[in-house]
């Protein structure tokens, strides 16, 4: 549906009155579309929340396009990584390292997957994703149903782990974390920067990528596979020159241990799978403002179930922070941001009701 101020100068009368309504909804409009962020919601005047509209989920998340599965390889136990083609004569859009994409699942569910493959390849985007034994089905339908040939839909790529410039990086990788990291080493080598890379993991057979980063990096990749070593040794971290940048993906343990080893004045750069600091909350309550009813929020309860109780239909995905479907303006109240989205400048404002909360006690009154 057109913006309502466009609508309304459309079907105005012709003449000066006419003309005065168009420009003025045009500016209107403009100026909406200059404060809304580019993704995921559209530079729309409509409520970022709420029930009862019409909008279709490419709207309300974003452009969205369908690619091809062109390729499909085993790079480790568990693994498939996925070479995924446009059909556009422009090729796809470009990304840099650090960057990930919305993967549209056949069934519905949508799930996030770092950009691992080559920045200067237009022609196809290249994903790899573990199969998570007791996940919540996104990566087991990954593997059981992208072969070569199926089509699935993709948003973005959206860039929340970008690689910063810096004369020396060290890398520490846990897992399928290496994912992120992969563009990044070679972006690192291109500047001619000084790196290193930390990559742990529970076997070797179970860490994709091995072949690739010895050819890369030779001995400035340290690989620690758990049923060899056991755990990685983690110290050298804190005495690392205040030049050098820290980044880090894989398991929480991991990540928090290379946070809890760094200065806070030098933080790692962190890119986590779950959004972080999920652990249980006390109670309070949400009020959903157009309606005025009241909604509790039990300890460990999230917003989301909560609200889902009154509003079932209510758009949601990932149910982690990543994927910005659940977003709400928050109309009062102090949220406890959890997410790994929105920005300082959205906190203000909106809230992802998956993850964040409000403090013990307290009361949020959303737009819903």
């Amino acid at each position: 549906m057109p913006p309502r101020p466009l609508a309304l100068a459309l079907t105005a009368g012709a003449g000066a009155g006419a003309a005065l309504l168009a420009r003025q909804a045009r500016r209107a409009l403009r100026r909406r579309v200059a404060r809304s962020p580019l993704w995921p919601l559209p530079a729309l005047p409509e409520p970022v929340s709420g029930q009862g509209r019409s909008r279709s989920r490419s709207e309300v998340r974003g452009t969205a396009r369908r690619v091809t599965v062109v390729e499909r390889t085993a790079p480790a136990e568990g693994v498939v990584r996925l070479r995924l083609a446009g059909d556009g004569p422009d090729g796809l859009p470009p990304w840099r390292p650090g960057a990930h994409l919305d993967l549209v699942l056949p069934s519905g569910l949508v799930r996030q997957y770092s950009l691992c493959g080559d920045v200067a390849d237009s022609a196809a985007y290249t994903v790899a994703v573990r199969l998570v034994e007791n996940g919540r089905g996104g990566s087991r339908e990954i593997h059981e149903r992208l072969v070569p040939g199926a089509e699935v839909e993709i948003r973005g790529p959206r860039d929340r782990f970008p690689l910063a410039p810096s004369p020396a990086y060290h890398f520490v990788a846990g897992g399928i974390g290496i994912t992120p990291l992969l563009p990044m080493l070679y972006a690192a080598e291109a500047a001619g920067a000084r790196w290193r890379l930390l990559y742990c993991g529970r076997s070797r057979a179970s860490m994709p990528f091995l072949a690739e980063l010895a050819a890369l990096g030779g001995d400035r990749v340290t690989v620690v596979a758990g049923d060899e070593s056991g755990r990685p040794e983690l110290g050298f971290l804190a005495s690392l020159p205040k030049s050098t940048a820290v980044y880090c993906c894989g398991p929480g343990p991991l990540m928090d241990a290379v946070a809890a080893l760094l200065p806070k004045d030098r933080p790692p750069r962190l890119e986590r799978f779950t959004a972080g600091g999920q652990g249980a909350g006390g109670a309070f309550e949400v009020e959903l403002g157009r309606s005025g009813r009241t909604v509790p929020v039990a300890a460990g309860q999230s917003v989301l179930a909560a609200v889902l109780t009154e509003l079932p239909d209510l758009a949601h995905s990932c149910r982690q922070g990543f994927c910005g479907t659940c977003r709400q303006r928050v109309l009062a109240g102090e949220v406890d941001h959890r997410d790994e989205l929105l920005t300082d400048a959205e906190r203000a404002e909106q809230m992802l009701i998956c993850v964040s909360r409000c403090h013990s006690g307290g009361r949020l009154v959303l737009d819903l």
